[in-house]
C-alpha cells in the first residue's frame, strides 16, 4: 500500500518536521519513599517481549507488558508531523479493514448484521475518471464513474448503498454562509472588517492550526466538513428512515486525502450513546483502486444505464441528490459560494456588482474582490490559499491585520486607515479580508495525497483549454495511449504533485458539471433540515412554506441547538509536553 506523499522530505517547501516525542511511554510506578526513583524496571527477553520486574520485592512475579500502539487520536495530540507518520497510524483505517468487516458481517436479517454504506468524494471520482480517460478513446464522465463504483460496491463487495458526497457538501456550504453572516454581525459590534473567517474542509490545515497557531482557532469556521456531515446523514437521518440505529450501520468513505482518516477518528465525531463513529472507516482513492484490482474489477468497462441522470438513490422514497455542482474550485468552493450568496443578495437589493480576481504568487494564492459598480466600493474581499508555504503567508497577514498576539506580525497592530465617507465603501487596498479558503495541499483536494498517481507510461495534457467560465474544457484530443501522436501530450512522471496530471484530474472534475440546483436538491435538503431540527414540532414537513430562504431562517432555540450540534463542531489547542532542550538525539 502506498501512503500519503503530500508532505515528504523531498518536498521541503511543504514539510513540517516530525516531533521527537511521538511516543506513548510505559507508565511506571514511583516509590513513595524515594522521590524520582522507579519502583519497577523493564526487562526484554530473547524474543523481544517486555516484562515489568519489581525493583525490590523479589516475591512479586514479573508482569508481561502489552505492546504500545499509537492510535489516530494520539497523532492528533502529538506536537510534531501532520502526515509524515501515517504509515504507522492507519492500521484500522485501510481497505483491508473494510474487507475484514464485509467478510465477517452476518447476513441480512441477523440481529448482528450492520448495513454497509459507502460514500465517495467528487475529487476521488475525478481521479478515477482521469486514470480511465487517459487510456480510453473517449473521456469518461464522473457520472459514469459513479455508476461503475456503485456497481462494484454492490456486486463485488456487498455494500447496500453507495452515494457521492456532493449533497453533503451542499449542506456544508449553506451552513457555512449562515455562520459567515453570524460572524460578520458579531465582528461589526467590535471592529468591523478586522477579523477574517478562515474556512476549510481540510483536516491537515486544522491540525496545523491546533498544533502550531492555536491563536487562529477563533478565526476558523466551525461548520463540519462534507465527510462528517455525510456521516451524520447516513447514521442519523438515513438510519431513522431505515429504522436502524447508528450502531447498526457501517459507513465507509472514499477520500482524496489520508488526513481524512485522522478527521474521522476525532472524538468530536463519536456517538457516545451508541458507541460508534459517524464514519467507521476512511479509504483513499488509491486504496479503492487497489480494491478493484484485487477483485478483478475493470473500471473501464461500462455498466448498464451509467449515463442515465435519473438513477439517483432514494431513501424511503425521498430522492437523494447526486453530483450537485458548485461553481468555484474543485476543493469545495467555500469562497465562491460566499461570493455567490452575497452577489445574489446585492442584486435582489437592486445593486450591480463586479467580481475581480488577482493572483498573488501563483494560482494557489488568489484574491477576489466584489465591488459596487456604481460607487466602486469593495463589498467583499476574500482569498483562496493552498499549500503550507502560502498558509504561512496567510498566518502572517492575519496576524498583522488583526493584531492577535502569538501570530507572526500580530504584535504590531495594522496601520491606521482612513475611513471613507458614508456609503462610499472601502477600496481594495484599505479593506482587509472577510473570508479565506485554505487547504494544506498545493492545488487543493484534487492533488490530495491519497489520489491515484499517473503511471510512468501515461501521457497527459501539457495545457488544458478553458471554457468561457474559466473552467477546464474537455478536449476531443484527449486519447492517451502509446499510439497518440498529439504534440500537446507529454510524458508524465509518477511523482506526487505532477502539474500536468493535476490539470487532467481538474478537467475530469468539471466535465460533469450541471447548471443550477435541481429542484429535488432543495426539497431534500429542506426535508433533512426538518427531520433534524424540527422532529418534535407539531408542524408536518408537507405544510412548511418552502422557498429559497428557508435554510437561512432563524428557528427557535431548541431547533437551533439541534442544527448547531449536527452541522458544527469545535477545535481545541493541542498542548505540547515536549521541552525542546530535553530532546536527545
Amino acid at each position: 500500500m502506498t501512503f500519503s506523499g503530500a508532505l515528504t522530505l523531498s518536498d521541503l517547501n511543504d514539510f513540517i518536521t516530525p516531533s521527537q516525542a511521538c511516543i506513548k511511554p510505559v507508565e511506571v510506578e514511583v516509590a513513595a519513599d524515594e522521590p524520582g526513583a522507579a519502583a519497577t524496571q523493564i526487562n526484554i527477553d530473547s524474543v523481544g517481549n517486555y516484562y515489568e520486574v519489581p525493583a525490590k520485592d523479589a516475591q512479586r512475579p514479573a508482569r508481561k507488558l502489552k505492546t504500545a500502539k499509537i492510535s489516530l487520536n494520539d497523532c492528533l495530540a502529538c506536537s510534531g508531523c501532520i502526515t509524515s507518520a501515517e504509515s504507522v497510524l492507519i492500521t484500522m483505517q485501510s481497505h483491508e479493514e473494510v474487507l475484514s468487516f464485509l467478510s465477517n458481517n452476518p447476513p441480512p436479517g441477523s440481529p448482528e448484521h450492520r448495513i454497509p454504506v459507502l460514500s465517495i468524494s467528487p475529487q476521488s471520482l475525478a481521479s478515477l475518471s482521469a486514470s480511465i480517460s487517459s487510456t480510453s478513446a473517449q473521456p469518461v464522465s464522473m457520472r459514469a464513474i459513479l455508476r461503475r463504483v456503485q456497481a462494484f460496491c454492490r456486486q463485488a463487495l456487498g455494500f447496500s448503498h453507495a452515494f457521492d458526497t456532493t449533497f453533503a457538501r451542499h449542506l456544508a456550504l449553506l451552513e457555512q454562509y449562515r455562520e459567515f453572516k453570524e460572524w460578520k454581525e458579531e465582528t461589526s459590534t467590535r471592529d468591523k472588517n478586522k477579523f477574517p473567517m478562515l474556512a476549510s474542509a481540510c483536516p491537515g490545515w486544522i491540525c496545523y492550526a491546533e498544533k502550531t497557531h492555536a491563536e487562529m482557532l477563533p478565526f476558523i469556521s466551525k461548520t463540519k466538513s462534507p465527510q462528517q456531515i455525510m456521516g451524520l446523514l447516513v447514521k442519523e437521518w438515513m438510519g431513522k428512515l431505515w429504522n436502524q440505529t447508528p450502531a447498526e450501520i457501517y459507513h465507509v468513505t472514499v477520500m482524496p486525502c489520508y488526513d481524512k482518516k485522522l478527521e474521522a477518528s476525532r472524538l468530536d465525531f463519536y456517538n457516545d450513546v451508541y458507541k460508534t463513529r459517524h464514519v467507521d472507516c476512511v479509504i483513499t482513492t488509491g486504496e479503492l483502486d487497489l480494491l478493484m484490482q484485487e477483485k478483478g474489477w475493470d473500471l473501464s468497462v461500462k455498466v448498464s444505464g451509467e449515463d442515465a441522470p435519473d438513477l439517483a438513490n432514494t431513501i424511503d422514497g425521498i430522492p437523494f441528490p447526486e453530483l450537485v455542482f458548485h461553481a468555484g474550485t474543485s476543493s469545495g468552493s467555500y469562497l465562491h459560494s460566499i461570493i455567490s450568496f452575497i452577489t445574489t443578495y446585492q442584486e435582489n437589493q437592486g445593486n450591480t456588482v463586479r467580481l475581480n480576481s488577482k493572483i498573488i504568487r501563483s494560482s494557489d494564492y488568489e484574491e477576489f474582490t466584489l465591488e459596487d459598480t456604481v460607487t466602486g466600493g469593495v463589498i467583499f474581499k476574500g482569498a483562496k490559499c493552498y499549500g503550507f508555504r502560502n498558509l504561512q503567508n496567510v498566518v502572517r497577514k492575519v496576524g498583522k491585520e488583526s493584531g492577535v498576539h502569538g501570530l507572526p506580525g500580530g504584535a504590531v497592530r495594522a496601520r491606521a486607515r482612513k475611513t471613507p465617507a458614508e456609503g462610499q465603501g472601502r477600496s481594495s487596498q484599505d479593506k482587509t479580508h472577510d473570508f479565506i479558503e485554505v487547504m494544506a495541499c498545493p492545488s487543493g483536494c484534487v492533488n490530495g495525497g491519497g489520489q491515484i498517481r499517473p503511471s510512468s507510461t501515461r501521457k497527459v495534457l501539457e495545457e488544458v483549454q478553458l471554457d468561457p467560465e474559466g473552467y477546464p474544457r474537455q478536449s476531443s484530443n484527449i486519447t492517451g495511449g502509446d499510439d497518440d501522436n498529439n504534440t500537446s501530450l507529454v510524458q508524465s512522471s509518477a511523482n506526487w504533485g505532477d502539474k500536468n496530471w493535476i490539470k487532467r484530474v481538474e478537467t475530469s472534475y468539471w466535465t460533469s458539471k450541471n447548471e443550477g440546483i435541481d429542484p429535488t436538491v432543495r426539497m431534500t435538503l429542506l426535508r433533512v433540515l426538518h427531520d433534524i431540527c424540527l422532529p418534535l414540532e407539531s408542524q408536518p414537513y408537507s405544510e412548511i412554506d418552502i422557498d429559497n430562504t428557508f435554510w437561512m431562517r432563524k428557528l427557535d432555540s431548541k431547533a437551533e441547538s439541534r442544527r448547531s450540534e449536527f452541522f458544527r463542531t469545535s477545535y481545541r489547542k493541542v498542548e505540547s509536553e515536549v521541552v525542546g532542550l530535553a530532546v536527545k538525539w
